[in-house]
């Protein structure tokens, strides 16, 4: 209709620019920027609504857990945009992501713009063009279901972990934090590392040989039997190190015995028997969610949380379908788009006669999108995009653009050829070999695409491609070279974010649109810490797990957890009411104690055995305020030694014999390094609680000759001593990270207690210039300004010189190359040069106008220039942080103390209050406005 204009609300700036393209006139779009209003943190109540549960957890337990909504200070310029838009316009478009989340946003927008105009929910699951008309053209009503699962979901997650949270402050350390799939999560991860703990490694020897037929290229054989026994592999040995009943394990002393006489000429090696079977492999199914994050691992070596965030950009810029699903299904032009191409590319043979379909093996698979693949009804395939996308972006598409191709394409096939061969010595051994080989006529969806595999899953039995020479019974062979092996069978592998992933999918916990954020949290509350690929759980981990396995058994069982999410899908459903199962969860029913009976019913925890590991019968591992260390069993009466564990130390690597070396290790004591000849005092170096470092101290009090004049016997006395002075700090300075505390000689610790060093004095101004060591790194100070240094060492070395020309720099952005881990091409939108810098909280990206830091789980070397774009662009999106202190502001507290009347059933907030707060209430089942959700991603 001319001269109307239809407002478009999607969540991301991103995706509203793309969506814009397509619209054209009449339409304004505008982005929400995630989510705009979530459950206030209790201690912003107002006054009067502290008390109870709603000062609790900003939930009304007592009253069908009436969630308390609150627009975020962040939001408020948000909600203004918005609404002045929707002034002008004379409908409302939602086009908030089709999943509950989605949803969610959808509904919180609803609340609080409270439009009156026609208001119609828009849905795609691409951002092309022919997509965004035809969710034009096919709008529908809000789902609240969807929406009532997601708020269930978030109530949830609140009362988890504002409950538990406390016991886990009081009892283990402060910071820690629980929840319903983060615990589980983290419980896994311990778990797997109490199993490397448990595990006996077991030794074990085989051999391979190098064979030959007669004028035939030479092949490799390995030993299976001798004397018809069986030959022990890895797999045959359990945990404790135990063979399997029917296998022999060679020695060294047999397998090197055997190998020599293979090697004799006398050996009669001959091929008994030769077997060859048809060999067909099918493509792996399209991505959803949980194997993509699977696969840019083991490809890639992208991080979940970098994979999701990559995919979101791809998604949001129309190269892809949406991100976050369950399904492995694809349209209909998508099939004929990934057949089509197929054919193109690598030959009409290599596309089946029917379309594939594949179906999903997850426990609670829900989302009705398709799988994950290239947008549009005809692929752009990843050479045309080349001078589009760069970098991480690229590598992302080309992986997905392969996957679904791949996905449509016929079988690859061959033939399998396995040769038994038997080999007799001198003294009458008998030894059987077996050697394989696959040789694949057909490739089919090989020339795409071939799926990696974890570490763990590599000896799976799948052929791997070789060719053996042409072979027959009763041919003799040549042997060529014989090789004894000795090997030890391995605990099972740590977890990667990878296995991570498909274990909790496996599992049925949580969702796989949260793996990122959960993998995150873990890192971030130092339960756990990557090493390479691996997931190594910390000692406080081990403290966590066992507290709640102990006090909260049935919220960390796995099958319960994953019941949780079965019970959201029934309500997402509309299958199940969603105060009736929170009713259950809290209170608990006939069938399970609720999680409020729990903490009523804890009894007494005892902090000390909750957080000790015995290690030996003499040395036991306790987490202590400032981390881990080993405690050694004195005599009564006696104090306990304590010994600290050295830092990186794993705990599956603090085995009985490594924990006896460290208490028997020689104990670091104060050293006397000498004597400070100025001051003549003693320089001493100590090892502290952080750390090495030096100090000054005086020596001990002379004594004087006093002779008693009662007897005239001679004694020791103390000189006077003089009125009590507090007496003047003793120096100290850390030791540098390349210096050894063992061997720091006198000058060097005189040095370092002489600082700050004084480098010269500006010409210019007259200030002083020091160079000092402080708690982030090396520096260099004038007056109240400050530059960093690019090493320890600098501070004795560097010059006025050197140290004016740094000064003359900007203090951020511009430093000398040497100060930035890496440096890019200009910012697209800032137009200024991308650094990577280590700063106190980390490795960031700065353009020298936006700071971003780099988050837990990506390294340096995996920041590229793109994603150095995209980290910028997301903190530029996000805003400026908010002081908590404008929380405090008089004039928020005056809006939310208006809202007490929101309470009373038969009354109306007033208008003013709603844009900022609202009790939901209880819901009449599912009316649009009385249902709801929060407005963040729940930390599970």
């Amino acid at each position: 209709m001319s001269g109307t204009k239809k407002l478009v609300i999607v969540e991301s700036p991103a995706k509203a620019k793309t969506i814009a393209q397509y619209l054209g006139d009449g339409y304004e779009v505008q982005a929400s920027v995630g989510h705009i209003r979530d459950l206030i943190e209790p201690k912003n109540l107002p006054a009067e609504l502290k008390k109870g549960s709603l000062g609790k957890f900003s939930i009304d337990v007592e009253n069908n857990f009436q969630p308390y909504y609150v627009v975020s200070e962040q939001k408020k310029k948000t909600v203004a945009d918005l609404k002045r838009a929707l002034k002008d316009a004379d409908e409302l478009y939602l086009a908030t992501d089709e999943d509950r989340e989605g949803e969610a946003i959808a509904w919180h927008l609803l609340e609080v713009l409270k439009p009156k105009v026609p208001v119609k929910r828009m849905v795609f699951h691409e951002i092309t063009q022919e997509a965004i008309q035809r969710a034009q053209e096919n709008p529908r009503e809000l789902d609240t279901a969807l929406v009532d699962a997601q708020e269930t979901r978030r109530i949830l997650d609140r009362l988890y972990g504002f409950e538990i949270s406390p016991v886990l402050w009081r009892k283990v350390g402060p910071g820690l934090s629980a929840g319903r799939v983060q615990s589980a999560a983290t419980r896994l991860i311990v778990d797997r590392e109490r199993e490397r703990l448990a595990f006996i490694a077991a030794s074990y020897w085989d051999l391979t040989a190098q064979l030959a037929p007669e004028d035939g290229r030479p092949f490799e054989a390995r030993l299976v039997r001798v004397d018809g026994e069986r030959i022990a592999t890895g797999r045959d040995f359990d945990d404790k190190g135990v063979l399997k009943a029917g296998v022999r394990a060679l020695d060294e002393a047999t397998a090197t015995k055997l190998a020599d006489a293979l090697r004799d000429s006398s050996a009669d090696v001959t091929v008994a028997s030769v077997e060859s079977k048809p060999y067909t492999r099918r493509p792996a199914a399209p991505f959803s969610t949980s194997t993509l994050q699977q696969e840019a691992a083991r490809k890639l070596r992208f991080s979940a949380k970098q994979t999701m965030s990559i995919a979101q950009s791809l998604y949001e810029n129309g190269y892809i379908t949406y991100m976050r699903t369950d399904s492995l299904n694809l349209s209909q032009q998508a099939v004929g788009a990934a057949r089509s191409q197929a054919a193109s590319l690598y030959g009409a043979d290599t596309v089946p006669e029917k379309p594939r379909s594949y179906a999903s093996k997850s426990k609670n698979a829900q989302e009705a999108h398709e799988a994950i693949r290239p947008a549009g009804d005809t692929f752009r395939t990843p050479s045309q995009l080349e001078g589009t996308l760069r970098g991480n972006d690229w590598k992302l598409y080309d992986l997905i653009w392969k996957r679904t191709v791949a996905s449509q394409m016929a079988d690859a096939k061959g033939m399998t050829a396995t040769v038994g061969i038997t080999a007799k010595v001198a003294d009458g051994t008998v030894a059987e070999l077996t050697a394989s080989g696959t040789v694949i006529t057909f490739r089919g969806f090989l020339q795409a695409y071939e799926e990696g595999r974890d570490e763990d899953q590599a000896d799976t039995g799948e052929a791997k491609e070789a060719k053996l020479p042409p072979l027959s019974e009763g041919q003799n062979l040549g042997v060529a070279e014989v090789e004894p092996k000795g090997h030890e069978t391995s605990p099972p592998p740590r977890y990667t974010e990878a296995s991570l992933v498909k274990k909790l999918e496996e599992l049925g916990i949580g969702r796989p649109s949260t793996y990122a954020a959960i993998i995150s949290t873990i890192v971030d509350r130092g339960y756990v810490t990557p090493r390479g690929q691996a997931l190594i759980p910390g000692w406080v981990a081990f403290s966590v797990v066992r507290l709640l396995e102990q006090f909260f058994g049935d919220l960390v069982e796995y099958d319960f957890t994953a019941a949780m999410e079965n019970d959201l899908d029934r309500i997402a459903g509309g299958e199940q009411d969603r105060v009736e199962w929170l009713q259950s969860f809290y209170f608990g029913d006939e069938k399970h104690r609720g999680l409020r009976t729990v903490i009523d019913n804890l009894g007494e925890i005892d902090a000390r055995e909750i957080n000790s590991t015995a290690v030996t019968d003499a040395i036991t591992l306790r987490i202590g305020r400032y981390g881990p260390y080993l405690e050694v069993a004195a005599d009564e009466g006696e104090t306990p030694r304590r010994v600290n564990l050295p830092e990186g130390l794993a705990p599956d690597e603090l085995t009985p014999q490594k924990a006896q070396e460290l208490v028997d290790a020689p104990v670091v004591t104060d050293r006397v390094i000498g004597v400070n000849p100025d001051t003549g005092k003693n320089v001493v170096a100590k090892d502290g609680r952080f750390g090495p470092y030096v100090t000054e101290v005086d020596p001990e009090p002379e004594t004087e000759i006093v002779a008693d004049q009662a007897t005239g016997e001679v004694a020791d006395a103390p000189k006077k001593p003089k009125k009590k002075v507090a007496a003047p700090k003793p120096r100290t300075a850390s030791l540098f990270k390349s210096m050894d505390l063992a061997t720091i000689d006198l000058e060097t610790a005189l040095r370092l207690l002489d600082l700050p060093r004084v480098v010269g004095t500006d010409p210019e101004t007259g200030e002083e210039i020091t160079s000092q060591n402080g708690r982030y790194g090396a520096y260099l100070k004038k007056g109240t300004d400050t530059r960093s240094l690019t090493s320890e060492d600098a501070i004795f070395d560097i010059d006025l010189a050197g140290a004016l020309e740094l000064f003359a720099l900007p203090k951020y952005g511009n430093q000398r190359a040497s100060s930035a881990l890496k440096e890019f091409e200009p910012d697209p939108e800032s137009g200024k040069p991308i650094k990577i810098k280590d700063g106190r909280f980390g490795a960031y990206v700065t353009d020298g106008v936006t700071n971003a830091t780099i988050p837990r789980g990506e390294t340096v070397e995996d920041v590229d220039f793109d994603r150095a774009v995209q980290l910028l662009a997301d903190k530029r999106a996000k805003g400026p942080a908010v002081k908590k202190a404008a929380a405090k502001k008089p004039a928020a507290k005056k809006a939310a103390v208006k809202k007490p009347a929101a309470k009373k059933p038969a009354a109306k907030k007033p208008a003013a209050a709603k844009a900022t707060t609202t009790v939901r209430k209880a819901p009449a089942r599912k009316p649009a406005a009385k249902d709801g959700l929060p407005t963040t991603t729940p930390k599970e």
